[in-house]
């Protein structure tokens, strides 16, 4: 007998690994653009081609995304999480050995080879970054979902962190960055060491259980029953939250078969269609939003402010990132979605306006065009501070707001039927922002300097207007309730009862005054299941 891992904070901090590896390829980045040993072997690339290196990991992701739907839906959650995660082991082999794949004298394709290998890496990136959040939030609670998928973005700031420590101790390898005749090995330990988190993914996703949704979706109801059963119920069939949460879940599939709904013709119509669009503003201006200009170029920022050693200071903020998730992942079930949202986006559009302001007044041109940044604060120590501190908060006021609402939202505000689907479509927003922004930030570093903080202020302006219209809070209530929120054609703005339907048919079932028929959907077995009241 193979054993069942049950626990479902186990289950969804090991799931989490898979956002893990994202973070593991934004600090990749990051940590070896101030050493020699990069600029040596790939030729000190600037401007659009470093952003077409850096945008290489996240057009993988748009199309490991796209694709993901049709692998979680035909082979399960677990099972394409693990496809996606032997993907990344490609991709980190191409990476670290590149040389080897093309030839010692192919030198001029290295940096092609590097962007090949961060396109393969992406292709896993998109499809676990997609398929995480749908996994964690069709098998928790609906009273913690929130601090269960928040898991997938406190992962991502844990592989941010190590593989940025990684690659920081690696840079003092052959004698340190600034060694101007540095070898590659200060960047190809740590991408090479990628490799591990994700073999340890996909041989212990063996031990976890599938979606119970996908199982009820495929027929498997004696499968979803027990998932249930050993996740809510602590193996116990007959519990009330089991046999409630089953019966909603076969309600809504039978319905679904009944009116013959399509994934793809639901999409489009305007009920579901307002809330793809939803999911995808919320992705996409999670990218808007300057975080990930903090997490790719942190160091071009750091030695934009004047900081002439920048690796050190940069990873204070990776710290912040992870410890400030924290109260994210244990109160957003208390606060809701919406106001996190919506504190976030005016928090950051305040600290963008300061920070590039203070850049714009006190800073000046420097036009070497061997270096990667135009705009410096020369001997500005207070203000250059100033913009540190503002770089901090920002990345605190992230952590704390949209990382982790940004990932929630969008793998719970949809049907059963479409979930995979539409949550591949919001997630694509993501990397398609993603890819454009990484593209973008090191040429407009180049021209127009601290300029573009303004324009990433004014992204998050219009976020917080929109978030404000369009989004309704969500906690509290179970996945299939989510028509009831979303067709109530009450206002976002406007409060609701957040009483569960979920919560009366426990009830209602632990009274005895509801049986529960565990086959009724297949028809294989006709028992029924009641649970006696509690004298």
């Amino acid at each position: 007998m193979v054993y069942r891992v049950k626990n479902i904070y186990a289950i969804c901090a090991f799931a989490a690994i898979g956002g893990g590896l994202f973070g593991f390829d934004i600090s990749s980045m990051a940590g070896v653009l101030g050493t020699n040993a990069y600029k040596n072997y790939f030729g000190n690339p600037q401007g659009a081609r470093q952003g077409a290196i850096t945008s290489a990991m996240p057009a993988g992701s748009l199309a490991g995304s796209l694709v993901s739907s049709y692998l979680g839906d035909y082979f399960g959650r677990k099972q394409a999480i693990q496809i996606g995660a032997i993907i990344w082991i490609l991709g980190s082999i191409v990476r670290s050995r590149e040389k080897v794949l093309i030839g010692v004298a192919a030198y001029k394709q290295v940096p092609k080879m590097l962007a090949f290998g961060r396109i393969i890496a992406g292709i896993c990136v998109g499809i676990t970054s997609t398929l995480v959040p749908v996994y964690q939030s069709e098998l928790a609670p609906k009273e913690i979902r929130g601090r269960m998928v928040s898991l997938q973005q406190w992962a991502i700031t844990w592989g941010i962190l190590i593989q940025y420590f990684v690659q920081y101790g690696a840079s003092f390898y052959e004698g340190g960055p600034k060694n101007p005749k540095q070898g590659p090995a200060a960047f190809r330990i740590p991408w090479g060491v990628q490799i591990i988190p994700a073999a340890i993914l996909i041989g212990g996703l063996f031990f976890f259980p599938e979606s119970p949704r996908w199982l009820a979706v495929k027929d498997k109801w004696e499968q979803a029953l027990r998932v249930l059963a050993d996740v809510h119920g602590n193996g116990d069939l007959n519990h009330p939250v089991v046999l409630a949460e089953y019966q909603e879940i076969e309600d809504v599939i039978r319905f679904e078969r009944e009116e013959a709904i399509s994934s793809y013709a639901e999409l489009a119509k305007p009920r579901i269609l307002k809330r793809v669009i939803l999911g995808m503003s919320i992705q996409m201006w999670s990218q808007l939003c300057g975080m990930n200009v903090m997490m790719y170029y942190i160091v071009y920022v750091m030695e934009g402010a004047g900081i002439t050693d920048p690796l050190l200071p940069a990873s204070i903020q990776y710290i912040i990132n992870v410890v400030m998730t924290i109260p994210a992942i244990i109160w957003m079930d208390r606060w809701g979605r919406r106001p996190t949202l919506l504190f976030g986006s005016f928090a950051m559009m305040s600290l963008l306006l300061i920070s590039g302001s203070i850049q714009g007044a006190f800073g000046q041109h420097q036009p070497d065009p061997s270096d990667a940044v135009t705009w410096y604060m020369v001997n500005k120590e207070t203000q250059a501070n100033a913009v540190v501190a503002c770089s901090y908060l920002f990345v605190a006021t992230f952590a704390i707001t949209w990382g982790p609402v940004s990932w929630t939202m969008p793998a719970e505000v949809f049907p059963n039927k479409v979930r995979a689907m539409a949550v591949s479509l919001s997630t694509a927003s993501n990397w398609a922002c993603n890819c454009g922004l990484a593209f973008a930030v090191p040429p407009l570093l180049r021209t127009i300097n601290w300029r573009m903080y303004m324009i990433f202020a004014a992204f998050n302006g219009a976020a917080f207007v929109h978030m404000f219209f369009t989004a309704p809070e969500t906690k509290g209530i179970t996945l299939e309730e989510m028509d009831d929120v979303f067709d109530s054609g009450r206002p976002p703005w406007k409060t609701r009862s957040l009483v569960s339907r979920l919560d009366n048919l426990q009830k209602d079932i632990a009274a005895g005054n509801v049986k529960v028929d565990i086959g009724a959907a297949t028809g294989l077995r006709t028992e029924i299941h009641q649970v006696a009241s509690k004298e």
